[in-house]
């Protein structure tokens, strides 16, 4: 049985992908700081399908160790696929925020994607078929954010994902999905209004984005179909984003 390493896998869009996930037949390592969201997982799933861990990934120690643990001290032979969906948002303006709130958001939102990335890209290396791995990032990388800490570490997962895309060649594929307003989110109740308002304005497919429609890009991209595609951002946006 395949298994993948889900972070931030309790809640939103990491929950989906964990659901979607586990019934598309793979076994699940499912990452996230909350036990609760974590506990609801356990018994909403077979225990044979789904394994937890309870991590704070703003923690350089915790980053630094979690895919390795994973190997020496969980006994897992092999990973098959890598997402990286870790989040943390304190919804305050840069200006208000604490410096060590906003050294948080960076080691959550950015410096742990990278060194869970290339610590599972050494360990599946040599692997004798290829490994996978999703980030999840936000059309605001590529539009910018009035949150000016959201919109940099989400245009640094672009960019993480691109380079790694060629420094993970040709054993592990890289590739992103970036979200446009998804309903049903920690983070969207967070969202300024007037932003919400701007997307409903743009988008050309009515049917609000729910955390389901975005699992079903990452199950394409971990799937054999999506085998030609790395260093690509996927945009689910409903087609607003093109037209801002």
């Amino acid at each position: 049985m395949r298994k993948i390493v889900i972070t931030g896998a309790a809640s939103g869009i990491g929950k989906a992908a964990t659901l979607a996930c586990v019934n598309a037949g793979y076994y699940v390592i499912a990452a996230d700081i909350d036990r609760l969201g974590l506990q609801m997982l356990q018994r909403s799933l077979p225990p044979h399908r789904l394994e937890t861990h309870l991590v704070d990934f703003s923690q350089a120690h915790v980053y630094q160790s979690f895919i390795s643990n994973l190997y020496d001290v969980h006994n897992h032979r092999a990973l098959y696929a890598l997402v990286n969906n870790a989040w943390s948002s304190h919804g305050k303006s840069v200006c208000a925020d604490s410096d060590s709130a906003v050294e948080e958001i960076w080691a959550v939102k950015l410096k742990s994607l990278l060194y869970l990335s290339k610590d599972f890209a050494r360990r599946e290396s040599a692997a004798g078929y290829s490994r996978s791995i999703v980030n999840i990032t936000s059309v605001t990388g590529d539009l910018g954010s009035m949150d000016a800490r959201y919109g940099a570490t989400r245009a640094g997962v672009i960019g993480l994902t691109k380079a790694n895309a060629w420094n993970f060649a040709p054993r592990v594929r890289v590739n992103a999905v970036s979200p446009a307003l998804v309903r049903n989110t920690p983070i969207h109740d967070r969202i300024p209004g007037q932003r919400r308002r701007g997307y409903e304005r743009q988008k050309i497919i009515e049917e609000p984005i729910q955390p389901g429609g975005v699992a079903d890009v990452i199950l394409f991209l971990l799937s054999e179909q999506s085998r030609h595609l790395t260093g690509k951002v996927i945009a689910v946006d409903n087609g607003a984003c093109p037209r801002q």
